[in-house]
């Protein structure tokens, strides 16, 4: 694992976040997402640094690339 992203269960609840804060994985995609650059995310959230971005997202692209996923089966309701 990088070593920027920490994962320890006293920290919220053991979700992924930035080593040394208590900013989430997920906070960094999503604002990506909502169309954010590198330089308005450390802008808004100055502890952090490009590589801590970057990190974020090889992250997430390592936890995707391995996942598996299942077909459910229909659940029946009574």
């Amino acid at each position: 694992m990088n070593e920027r992203i920490e994962i320890n269960p006293n920290i919220l609840l053991g979700k992924p976040v930035i080593a040394g804060t208590r900013i989430p994985v997920y906070l960094i995609l999503n604002l990506l997402a909502s169309g954010y650059s590198f330089e308005r995310i450390i802008e808004a959230y100055p502890v952090l640094t490009e590589e801590d971005i970057i990190a974020a997202l090889s992250f997430a692209e390592r936890r995707m690339r391995f996942e598996e996923t299942y077909e459910l089966e229909p659940v029946s309701v009574l």
